[in-house]
C-alpha cells in the first residue's frame, strides 16, 4: 500500500511538473500512434501488426532469458523488416505523403466558401442524382476540401460554372462527349467535367464495382474530397470519403451526408430547413 502511495505521489509530481514542450511532445507521439493503428486498420494490415507483436515479445523473451544468438538474428529480422514494410506498403506511403504534399496548410488565411454556395450546390447534387438514379445514368462527382485536385483537374475540360440540376444531368447524358468522366467541384461550382481519376488499388474491393465506383474510390483515398457515384446498372447512390464506400444511400441519407461532410459547423441545421422549403417549393430552377 505504502508503495502505491508513493509512485502515486511520485506520478502527480511528474505530471505537475511538465512544461508546455512536454505536453507538445506527448502530443506528437500521441498523434503519430494514433495515425499508426489508423493506417494499419485501412490498410488491412492487422495481421501484419499481429506478426511485429509477437517478434517484439520474443526478443523481449530472449533477451530476459540471455538468448544470445535468439536476440542477434531477432535484432537482424527487425533491421531487414524496416525496408520490407516500405516495400509492402509502398502504395499507401505514397497516398499518405501525396495527402500531405497536396494540403492547404495556409487555407485559413484564404478565401472561405460561402456557406449558401454550398448550400445550393448540395442540393443541385441531389436533385440531379436523384433524376439521374431514376433514370440510370452514370455519374461521378467530386467535391474538393482542403486537398487541391490539380492533377484530375488538368485532365478535364474547364467549365467554371455555378453548379445547377440541369447542367449536371447534361453532362452525364450518355451522348454527351464528358459523361465518362467525373466532375469536380470546387469552392461551390463546377470547376472542370471530363476528368480522370486514379482507380482503387484495394485488392479488397467487392468484385461488382465497376470502373466508376473504383475510381471514385482511389480519389477518395488519394485525398479527403468527397466523392458521389451514381450507378448506371443499378441507379444506387453512393458516396466515396476516406476510401470508404457508403452504398445505396436514399435521398435523405445522401442529402445529410453531404451537408454533414461539406457545409461549415454552424450551417448544417439551417441548411437542413432551407432543404425542407425547397421541397416543398418544389425544384429550383437552374441559375
Amino acid at each position: 500500500m505504502g508503495n502505491s502511495m508513493t509512485n502515486l505521489n511520485d506520478s502527480l509530481r511528474l505530471i505537475l511538473s511538465m512544461g508546455w514542450s512536454d505536453i507538445l511532445d506527448v502530443l506528437i507521439v500521441a498523434v503519430a500512434i494514433y495515425a499508426l493503428i489508423t493506417f494499419i486498420r485501412r490498410t488491412n494490415a492487422v495481421r501484419f501488426a499481429q506478426g511485429i507483436l509477437l517478434l517484439l515479445l520474443a526478443l523481449w523473451v530472449s533477451t530476459i532469458l540471455n538468448l544470445t544468438l535468439t536476440s542477434f538474428v531477432l535484432r537482424q529480422v527487425f533491421e531487414i523488416g524496416v525496408l520490407a514494410v516500405v516495400v509492402l506498403f509502398q502504395p499507401e506511403i505514397r497516398r499518405a505523403l501525396e495527402r500531405v504534399g497536396s494540403y492547404r496548410f495556409f487555407s485559413i488565411f484564404g478565401r472561405e466558401i460561402g456557406g449558401q454556395t454550398l448550400e445550393k450546390a448540395i442540393r443541385q447534387t441531389v436533385y440531379a442524382c436523384e433524376d439521374m438514379s431514376r433514370s440510370r445514368t452514370g455519374a461521378l462527382i467530386v467535391f474538393e476540401r482542403m486537398n487541391r485536385l490539380n492533377e484530375p483537374l488538368a485532365s478535364g475540360t474547364q467549365v467554371d460554372a455555378i453548379v445547377s440540376a440541369e447542367l449536371l444531368k447534361n453532362i452525364f447524358y450518355d451522348k454527351s462527349p464528358l459523361h465518362d468522366g467525373a466532375v469536380i467541384v470546387k469552392d461551390g461550382r463546377i470547376a472542370a467535367a471530363g476528368c480522370m481519376l486514379p482507380l482503387s488499388e484495394n485488392a479488397n474491393l467487392s468484385r461488382d464495382l465497376g470502373m466508376r465506383h473504383r475510381a471514385g474510390i482511389g480519389m477518395s483515398e488519394r485525398s479527403d474530397a468527397v466523392v458521389v457515384i451514381v450507378s448506371e446498372e443499378t441507379g444506387g447512390i453512393s458516396v466515396a470519403e476516406d476510401g470508404l464506400l457508403k452504398r445505396h444511400l436514399t435521398r435523405d441519407t445522401f442529402e445529410a451526408l453531404l451537408r454533414r461532410e461539406l457545409l461549415p459547423a454552424e450551417e448544417p441545421q439551417r441548411g437542413r430547413l432551407r432543404g425542407r422549403l425547397d421541397r416543398i417549393k418544389g425544384k429550383e430552377n437552374a441559375e
